[in-house]
């Protein structure tokens, strides 16, 4: 399921931007009975979730998955993958301001102990990581 459409074709690098309307169509939901269990005031924002129009609320997205049993990355792969990318970069650059800053005593033990961190979350995502 990680393949988008973009003018009939599908590309297997970039995952589709939700799917929302898969699920509530699986499920038999109408637009509306899934806003009035999402607690959303009017169906028209799930349709605007279901186009890629507007990002779900955290609170919206986590009703989703309560609704569906899906987890929220899975629901939203092309948000997810977004988010994802953008803070592996960030945590990259972190990582290397990290290694350049210099500090004695007390400072420097906190810089090893987040570059331990950044060491310890890289082994668990890789360990954890498909393929």
């Amino acid at each position: 399921m990680k393949a988008t459409t973009i003018n009939n074709a599908r590309t297997p690098t970039q995952p589709v931007a939700n799917y929302l309307r898969f699920y509530r169509l699986r499920s038999g939901l109408s637009q509306r009975e899934l806003a009035e269990l999402s607690g959303l005031i009017a169906d028209h924002q799930v349709s605007t979730h279901e186009r890629s129009v507007a990002i779900p609320s955290l609170l919206v997205a986590l009703s989703y998955q309560a609704v569906f049993a899906v987890p929220v990355a899975e629901l939203f792969p092309g948000i997810h993958q977004t988010i994802l990318v953008g803070v592996e970069e960030r945590l990259s650059q972190f990582e290397q301001s990290l290694h350049n800053s210099s500090g004695k005593g007390r400072a420097a033990q906190v810089v090893a102990r987040k570059l331990e961190w950044l060491c310890e979350r890289r082994s668990v995502n890789f360990a954890n990581s498909p393929g």
